[in-house]
């Protein structure tokens, strides 16, 4: 199988003078990186259209807004029910991600919370979903490595 990077070196070096400056303005970005204004608009305009930009809200952390609580919840879901299942769990906004797995559960979740009473009722209410047959549910102590794809836009912008 060949794998198609979807991002380039130039687009690389672009997110990397992001990541180091998130205000930069398009013109900036383009006299920081010697190339024209309208390479940097459309570049980012592609990526973004692309899906390879997430949206801006993935920045903002749920601490912030009162959801300091941080679990993960492996969900059983009967394979009967499994997209309409999935859909009302999409509907619980403290749930931020969500992973079909192998293994023993069908999903794992990730799950933000005010504190473990709250997070006992989003369990619960996960439970009273339809095709949802039982969760597990682990809580994060400490994050010991925040999400991070610098280190591969390094390579890609170096390659």
């Amino acid at each position: 199988m060949t794998i198609v990077n979807l991002l380039d070196d130039l687009d690389a070096r672009i997110l990397l003078a992001l990541d180091e400056n998130p205000d930069a303005t398009v013109l900036h970005l383009a006299q920081t990186l010697g190339v024209a204004r309208n390479t940097v608009h459309a570049r980012l305009r592609r990526m973004s259209d692309s899906g390879a930009l997430g949206s801006f809200s993935k920045r903002v952390a749920p601490s912030a807004l009162g959801y300091p609580l941080v679990a993960f919840v492996w969900i059983a879901i009967s394979q009967a029910s499994d997209s309409a299942a999935m859909a009302s769990l999409a509907e619980i906004p403290e749930i931020v991600e969500m992973h079909a797995t192998t293994g023993d559960a069908d999903l794992l979740a990730k799950v933000v919370a005010r504190d473990p009473q709250h997070l006992h009722s989003l369990t619960s209410r996960m439970l009273r979903i339809d095709g949802v047959m039982r969760t597990n549910t682990a809580l994060s102590l400490v994050e010991a490595m925040p999400h991070r794809v610098r280190g591969l836009l390094e390579g890609v912008a170096g390659a």
